[in-house]
């Protein structure tokens, strides 16, 4: 454990950002630097098949220690972070023993309150890292590679604790939907996985959205705006026109639990051109689909409202519900519940209402499940995370190796 805040503070100030406009693996040249600073950790910690590809996919084992069969179990975490707020220079503060009340972060003016952020209630007497306020922190990954590698260390220095062979890997390009492009399961080796890259204390997640995105383009006619009578189409306004005709009601910030919702991600363009960029969400298949097709509707409606002009749609699918995939096999469920069980942690199983490399893994064969990491508030300034929690996440992996290495006695 004496490692696991040094790990996690050196990881966060390596800026690995994932950029969707690059078509490169990794998107960005952060994370193969960061890869390389823990490819040459793991080497340090003696771990067998350590390799580092040229897409920047990192793994390593550690061999069983036990002479009887125990299922491999698969680690994971991604290396990017969200490109929703910087992750350049990152300045990260520890509070120690947090009392309550806000939390000046940094010279910013930004500040933590519970009144905005309520878990903060239930963190008084733990130690928190949060950010200066001018960019993210990177626990949304940057804390389960940490957790991971303390993990390992930590059984490799009690070699008492009986476990079978672990597989761990860290990805890149998560964040922009790519983490499991080229993730070789077959050479990995694991029967079944957890990602490490939940929330707070108590996470266990084998659900997630059904995913998809939409780029919707508006074509215009562009015509000097002194002479535009009966001539201009501006695409602009057709782009605010769909937009308008798309349900105020079901977008992220009015749901919640299992509601899905469409989530207008960007807009770019100007007369000419306009572009609307949507994510679309929910639990149900059959509902993605009906959504996927209220756009497509939407958009042949616009297309017979407008004289001039046109406007076209491009739906592509992201991932499923790994449900499907994990259900089937509820030992793996089980084994995790025990574990924070042991660890005087009450499982919280709850929906993913987003994404992780496990979705994709799951339907490439490799069922993979969530587990928290101790972070809170991903993808923002506001982002922290509790130096408690990330211990407990490490507790967590040790006693899953341990108690598969038990029950298969």
């Amino acid at each position: 454990m004496d490692n696991l805040v040094e790990r996690f503070l050196r990881y966060v100030s390596f800026d690995t950002q994932s950029n969707e406009a690059s078509q490169q693996c990794p998107s960005t040249q952060g994370q193969r630097l960061l890869a390389k600073q823990i490819e040459s950790e793991l080497l340090e910690l003696d771990l067998s098949d350590v390799h580092l590809d040229d897409n920047g996919y990192l793994s390593a084992r550690l061999p069983s220690n036990v002479t009887f069969d125990v299922p491999a179990i698969g680690f994971i975490a991604h290396m990017d972070t969200a490109p929703d707020a910087s992750g350049k220079d990152v300045k990260p503060q520890i509070i120690d023993n947090y009392q309550g009340g806000e939390i000046r972060l940094g010279k910013s003016g930004e500040v933590l309150t519970p009144a905005q952020y309520p878990d903060l209630e239930k963190l008084h007497g733990q130690s928190l890292i949060t950010t200066d306020g001018t960019t993210l922190l990177g626990a949304d990954n940057k804390a389960g590679i940490a957790e991971i590698i303390t993990a390992i260390a930590y059984l490799k220095a009690n070699p008492q604790i009986k476990h079978g062979e672990i597989c761990i890997g860290f990805t890149p390009d998560e964040e922009i939907g790519r983490g499991a492009n080229l993730f070789d399961v077959e050479a990995f080796g694991a029967q079944f996985a957890y990602t490490i890259d939940g929330g707070p204390v108590g996470e266990l997640e084998y659900e997630n959205f059904n995913a998809a995105s939409a780029k919707v383009t508006c074509h215009g006619v562009n015509v000097h705006p002194g002479t535009a009578k009966d001539k201009m189409v501006n695409a602009a306004n057709i782009a605010a026109q769909f937009q308008l005709m798309m349900p105020s009601e079901e977008t992220p910030e009015c749901t919640e639990g299992y509601e899905g919702f469409y989530h207008l991600n960007s807009v770019t363009g100007a007369v000419a051109k306009a572009e609307l960029s949507y994510i679309i969400r929910d639990f149900d298949r059959e509902r993605l689909e009906a959504r996927k097709a209220f756009m497509q509707q939407q958009v042949e409606k616009l297309n017979q409202l407008i004289p001039k002009g046109h406007v076209e749609i491009n739906i592509t699918d992201s991932y499923y519900n790994m449900r499907e995939m994990v259900e089937p096999h509820p030992h793996i469920i089980e084994l995790a519940k025990q574990a924070m069980l042991d660890c005087d942690i009450e499982p919280n199983i709850k929906p993913i209402r987003g994404g992780t490399d496990g979705a994709r893994l799951s339907f490439k064969g490799l069922p993979c499940p969530n587990i928290f990491t101790g972070g809170y508030n991903f993808h923002g300034i506001h982002e922290f995370a509790s130096i408690d929690g990330m211990k407990q996440a490490v507790d967590v992996i040790v006693r899953i190796a341990e108690n598969a290495a038990t029950n298969a006695q």
